[in-house]
């Protein structure tokens, strides 16, 4: 089933449901227009959106075309041991960032994730991370669109370098129309067009299989073996298909890594802070937490079935990288129809991580660099339009980024690596500075400096083989690691020979020090007992731990 190629066999019913989509979505963006009076409508929606909207935008925005390519070729190249992305390194972070952080982000009205570090330490802290967010995210929406054009590549013949170009002018239109409004109103219908797209993927490939029982037998007589069908067995030591020891799992995917993706990343605690209240923001990532469990069965369980099912998946190069491994599987399973349902919602998955890139750039760069270093007192309207050429500068840096990512065969390791240079040092600048008011504002710009350059040393030297990890994975694990050590050892270095901000300074920003004349913003129903962030986030913790047993 390896020949052919990537191209699918698509008809006129395929190409219009494809069409009906792009059609439907840029008419979001028009309509999202019409809301566009001020720059926190554009860049905040107004902080105007139900819990609802904002939670499965929450999710959608991650949901993207990295996620699905590349989680389906970690399921196919790790097997099982994917799930730890999901279980222990999201549901925990999400719940946490729900019930202790959001009322930091959204009670001091912060407009963004540098701006509440200005705000805790200093000037340089917020330039430094503003300079690295707005780097890291048109590196990131590279790798979404590296991934969108691998499908119209399967999808039309197209070449990479057209269909990069080309998907990148879909996004852009209805990002630059729409503003942070047409990203979350299209990242609700683009989740369930995703989960549509899915679906009959894992279906009829399960099907195809023998069902469960026979996708099990076929995993065992794999290059992966039994090892491929368990999570945790093997990880006392590094001889487990992920490389990587249960230490390395915890600390390094569990803790660092994921809290400092959903913590401190603005392209998704944006999708929060849009939220019409505080009881709204605080629900917005526990209930993307709940469909977060869900998604390993339409990314993790296509990886195994294509890793049995299509021969010679793995290659170093060509069709049968484990990068493809979603398209081999489009190609060989569905029918006419399905087939347009489910290259919609690859599309679909690609413009919501492009825009939750986009957006969250377009964002920082208008109000923490622009605004904030070189035309502050402007009217409002000349940061909307702002606003609105930075969105077309990301894209356009977005499309060489893309190619920098075509040189990965498993674009989830890339992007693994960029976490861990560049979430990993924020986030323990961010949590050791939320949590120990001690902490001085020349020790959170040090910090959060050097975390960076170690993150940075520690990937350059592995790549140059100076020093060895078991896998590219195993390497951002000890990498993000290793980073928020040296973020906790040089805070605890320059705290006590700098000086602090007062309490005063700091209310409102740090633990123990809440702002009393907050008033009340709840709405009916906010107090009800089964919208508690406290009750529906220990829920999603407890089932996250459940669903390992299956699969331990």
């Amino acid at each position: 089933m390896g020949g052919g190629g990537l191209r699918l066999d698509m008809n006129a019913l395929d190409y219009l449901i494809l069409a009906l989509y792009f059609v439907t979505v840029l008419g979001v963006g028009f309509a999202a227009r019409r809301a566009i009076r001020t720059s926190v409508d554009f860049f905040l929606s107004g902080r105007s959106l139900p819990a609802w909207v904002t939670g499965l935008a929450f999710v959608s925005a991650n949901l993207g075309a990295l996620e699905i390519i590349g989680m389906a070729a970690n399921g196919a190249q790790y097997g099982i041991m994917t799930v730890h992305y999901y279980w222990i390194g999201a549901v925990p972070a999400m719940v946490f960032l729900g019930i202790v952080m959001m009322p930091f982000y959204y009670g001091s009205k912060v407009r963004s994730v540098p701006e509440y570090l200005r705000l805790r330490f200093n000037r340089p802290t917020h330039l430094l991370n503003a300079i690295s967010f707005a780097v890291a995210q048109v590196l990131i929406a590279g790798v979404n669109l590296y991934a969108l054009a691998l499908i119209m590549q399967a999808l039309l013949g197209w070449p990479l370098w057209f269909a990069i170009i080309v998907g990148a002018v879909i996004v852009l239109a209805y990002i630059t129309i729409g503003g942070l409004s047409g990203a979350i109103y299209n990242e609700v219908l683009q989740f369930f067009v995703i989960i549509a797209g899915l679906v009959p993927i894992t279906v009829i490939g399960l099907v195809k299989v023998g069902g469960v029982s026979g996708l099990m037998d076929a995993v065992r007589d794999s290059k992966l073996g039994e090892a491929g069908l368990h999570a945790w067995e093997g990880t006392g030591s590094t001889d487990n298909p992920l490389g990587a020891h249960w230490l390395g799992i915890v600390f390094g995917l569990g803790f660092v890594l994921s809290f400092g993706y959903w913590t401190t990343n603005f392209a998704e605690v944006q999708r929060a802070l849009s939220a019409r209240n505080m009881s709204a923001a605080r629900r917005t990532p526990i209930i993307a937490a709940y469909p977060k469990l869900l998604i390993p069965a339409v990314t993790v369980i296509p990886g195994l079935i294509a890793l049995v099912t299509v021969k010679g998946l793995g290659a170093d190069e060509g069709d049968l990288v484990y990068n493809n491994a979603i398209p081999l599987l489009m190609r060989d399973l569905l029918p006419n129809g399905v087939l347009g349902i489910a290259v919609t919602g690859l599309v679909a998955s690609f413009m919501a991580g492009m825009a939750a890139n986009v957006s969250g750039f377009n964002t920082v760069f208008t109000y923490d660099i622009w605004q904030a270093y070189f035309r502050r007192d402007k009217p409002d309207e000349h940061y909307v339009k702002v606003g609105r050429i930075a969105t077309v500068v990301a894209v356009v840096i977005g499309i060489g980024t893309a190619f920098i990512a075509a040189g990965f065969s498993n674009i989830m390791n890339y992007i693994q690596a960029l976490f861990s240079v560049f979430n990993a040092p924020l986030f323990g600048t961010f949590i050791i500075g939320m949590f120990w008011r001690r902490m001085t504002p020349l020790a959170g710009f040090w910090s959060l400096l050097s975390g960076t350059v170690v993150a940075t040393a520690t990937y350059l030297l592995y790549k140059g083989g100076v020093i060895s990890f078991n896998s590219d994975l195993e390497e951002s694990f000890w990498g993000a690691g290793l980073a928020f050590a040296t973020v906790a050892v040089v805070a605890a270095i320059v705290t006590p020979l700098t000086r602090p901000k007062t309490d005063r300074e700091l209310t409102g920003l740090v633990y123990g020090l809440s702002d009393t004349t907050l008033a009340d913003d709840s709405l009916a129903g906010d107090t009800a007992w089964y919208r508690s962030p406290v009750l529906l986030g220990v829920v999603a913790v407890i089932l996250a731990a459940l669903f390992y047993i299956p699969v331990f």
